[in-house]
């Protein structure tokens, strides 16, 4: 089954190289594109792409808010945001709002189309950059209570949440905790579940909101 994507962005040229990359990558396929955030919710309505790939900056509605809308129509959409730089100072609110991960116009072709790839298996694409951001933001501000069902969670599950906010892969907290990657992958289905969480980016977000790992 082919991945179905939305191209949102405001300039036609970058829509149109998108398009010439995407359409000659087998099971990728481009079903819309919208040329603002009002025009990329409706048309993540009328043909269910599995990935949306969203400029945050566009007239009429930008695309964090069209990320929210999308999201809470309950679309299976994954959103990736499309920034022109690493420092994009509305990275971690489309995070919060529900995005799977990001990416950098620039980035080269196959960093992009792997991007597309992991999103649309329902994995989240979060660099250690970001992570290091939204650690910073979130120590700046006020902090509710700790969220509802974190009690539920096991001693491990608690390890590897701690882990995740940390910004590490599968692969990497297996390592640090002796367990195999299918174990990691089962402990974090469990702590998304028990949390109401969309994807591990929520998960970091989560835990640095709320100081849930601070010494």
């Amino acid at each position: 089954m082919s991945i179905r994507v939305l191209v949102a962005d405001d300039q036609s040229m970058v829509r149109a190289g998108f398009r010439m990359l995407l359409s000659g990558e087998p099971g990728i396929e481009v079903v819309a594109e919208a040329s603002n955030g009002l025009e990329a919710v409706d048309k993540a309505a009328r043909f269910h792409p599995t990935v949306v790939l969203m400029d945050i900056r566009m007239p009429e509605l930008d695309g964090l808010e069209a990320t929210r809308r999308i999201l809470a129509a309950g679309d299976s959409a994954r959103v990736l945001i499309l920034t022109t730089f690493d420092l994009d100072e509305y990275v971690y609110e489309a995070l919060r709002a529900g995005a799977s991960g990001f990416v950098l116009k620039d980035d080269p072709p196959e960093q992009l189309l792997a991007a597309i790839r992991v999103v649309a298996r329902g994995e989240a694409l979060l660099s250690p950059a970001i992570t290091k951001r939204v650690i910073e933001k979130f120590t700046r501000i006020s902090h509710p209570q700790p969220p509802g069902g974190l009690d539920e969670l096991t001693a491990r599950e608690l390890d590897v949440f701690r882990l995740i906010a940390r910004g590490l892969s599968n692969a990497e907290i297996g390592a640090e905790l002796y367990i195999s990657d299918a174990t990691v992958k089962t402990h974090i289905t469990h702590i998304l579940q028990k949390l109401n969480l969309r994807d591990r980016v929520q998960a970091v977000v989560l835990a640095h909101e709320r100081r849930l790992f601070e010494s």
